[in-house]
C-alpha cells in the first residue's frame, strides 16, 4: 500500500521552495546509461511522484515530450505555475496505475519519491511502461549532508548541529520508510531482474544556499512535519534554536 503526504497546498509551496534539485551532472549520469541502450532522439520520459516539478523540467531538453504525474492536485498545480517549457506535461495519477499505454516510455524515473509508493506495484507498471532498452531510474537523497561554511572548524561545528536537528526528528520518522530508506532503494534494485543495472551508492552534489533554506529543507520532511502536528510549539522552538546556533 502506497503512503500518501505531501498533498496539502502548505507543503507544495514548501518543496517548490526549498527541496533540492538533481544536480544536472547526475541527470547526465542516467541520460549516459540510457544513451548505450538506445538510440537517439528520445520520445517520452515519465517523472512519477513529481512534486512540484523541479526534477520533471531538468529532463525537457532531452526528450520530446516530457510528462510529470503525482498523486496531489496541490503539488501539480504548483508545477502548472512554474512550467515555462512547452514540452512538460502534468497529470493526476497513483503511482501504481500510470495513464500510459503499454512500451510507450523511453525513460521512467522517480526521484525522492519511490520510497513512499506501493513498490512492488509500482516497479511493475514501470516494467508495463517502458520500451524496450528504456531506462528505470530511481533517486533520492539521504540525511547525510555536509554543511560548509568558512573554515574546516566553522564547518564542522555547523555539521554538529545538524545532527542534533536530525536527532530530535528521528523519534518522528514514519515507519512506512524503516530504519533507512536507503535500504528501501537496495532492496527495490535487488528486486529488479532487468539483465542491465547499475546501483550508485553515493553520489555527492553541491548546492549554495542561505540558512533559511537549509531550515526550511528539513522543515519540509515529514518527520519535522510529524512534530509539527503534534506539538507546533515544540517543533517551532526547535527549529528556532537550530537557526540560531
Amino acid at each position: 500500500m502506497a503512503n500518501r503526504l505531501f498533498e496539502g497546498k502548505e507543503q507544495a509551496v514548501a518543496y517548490q521552495k526549498y527541496r533540492v534539485s538533481p544536480s544536472q551532472e547526475l541527470i547526465g549520469e542516467i541520460l549516459t546509461f540510457l544513451e548505450k541502450k538506445k538510440e537517439k532522439p528520445f520520445d517520452l520520459a515519465v517523472d512519477v511522484g513529481c512534486g512540484s516539478g523541479q526534477g520533471t523540467v531538468l529532463l525537457t531538453p532531452h526528450f520530446n515530450q516530457v510528462v510529470g504525474t503525482d498523486v496531489s492536485p496541490a503539488q501539480l498545480e504548483m508545477a502548472q505555475t512554474n512550467n515555462h517549457t512547452p514540452n512538460v506535461s502534468y497529470r493526476q495519477s497513483a503511482a501504481e496505475e500510470l495513464p500510459f499505454p503499454d512500451t510507450s516510455a523511453d525513460l521512467v524515473t522517480a526521484m525522492s519519491a519511490a520510497h513512499w509508493f506501493d513498490r512492488p506495484r509500482f516497479l511493475q507498471e514501470a516494467y508495463r511502461l517502458l520500451k524496450p532498452r528504456g531506462c528505470l531510474a530511481l533517486l533520492n537523497y539521504t540525511l547525510d549532508m555536509e554543511l560548509q561554511y568558512g573554515d574546516d572548524d566553522c564547518s564542522r561545528r555547523l555539521n554538529e548541529v545538524c545532527k542534533e536537528f536530525y536527532a530530535a526528528l528521528q523519534p518522528y520518522r514514519n515507519a512506512y520508510l524503516g530504519p533507512s530508506s536507503a535500504l528501501l532503494y537496495k532492496e527495490m534494485y535487488d528486486s529488479i531482474p532487468y539483465p542491465e543495472k547499475e546501483w550508485h551508492e553515493c553520489f555527492w552534489a553541491k548546492h549554495c544556499v542561505p540558512l533559511c533554506n537549509y531550515v526550511g529543507l528539513v522543515e519540509s520532511f515529514t518527520s519535522y512535519q510529524a512534530l509539527l502536528a503534534k506539538d507546533p510549539e515544540v517543533a517551532r522552538r526547535l527549529s528556532h534554536d537550530i537557526t540560531d546556533k
